[in-house]
């Protein structure tokens, strides 16, 4: 993939008030969203559909600095107040956008949705392989999809933080979704682990 098509991607997120980061491992990918918890002033993490070593090196390093962290299988019953009162949700994301600066996520559970919208702050980690350059390069990804899960599945577009605009068209970040939305490049192919609602 071509640098540029990176570099369109960041400066179209950062553009939209989004947050780039680059990441070359899982342990720099880890450091990076305890950074980011604690910046928000977050104690309470929770992931979706994340690459399994991600996962694993990050609750290691969560009870290390004393943070708690929920991920798959959710009780349903426990929905969605559970992830409600987490400050950081982190989620995989299928692929990204280039020219939109927007992160594609495919969900077939109500979890993965509530972990990428519900918390205050949101973080998607997604592969640089995984980023096409226009709108149009996703159809045939969302035919994919929809052909391999005809039911319960939800694709969302996250383009930046949650912003709304009222009729003096001042813009406020944060009311229907998370006010803080980082993205955390990876350099190499993520394997999602399965979860289920």
């Amino acid at each position: 993939m071509s640098g540029e098509r990176l570099e369109q991607f960041k400066n179209k997120l950062e553009d939209l008030k989004g947050h780039f980061h680059f990441a070359v491992s899982w342990d720099e990918a880890v450091a990076l969203s305890l950074e980011i918890c604690q910046d928000a002033g977050g104690s309470q993490m929770a992931v979706a559909r994340t690459p399994v070593q991600f996962r694993a090196a990050l609750e290691v390093k969560c009870q290390e600095a004393g943070l708690k962290l929920s991920g798959p299988p959710f009780a349903s019953e426990t929905l969605p107040g559970a992830i409600d009162a987490v400050d950081v949700g982190i989620t995989g994301i299928d692929f990204g956008i280039a020219r939109t600066g927007t992160l594609v996520e495919v969900s077939t559970d109500d979890a993965t949705r509530l972990v990428s919208s519900l918390p205050r702050t949101h973080i998607g980690l997604l592969s640089e392989r995984e980023l096409v350059a226009e709108l149009d390069d996703a159809a045939p990804r969302l035919r994919e999809a929809f052909t391999k899960h005809p039911k319960n599945c939800v694709v969302s577009f996250l383009s930046g933080p949650s912003r709304t605009g009222d009729i003096e068209m001042r813009l406020t970040l944060g009311v229907h979704g998370p006010e803080s939305a980082h993205v955390i490049v990876m350099a190499e192919a993520l394997e999602m682990e399965v979860t289920s609602g």
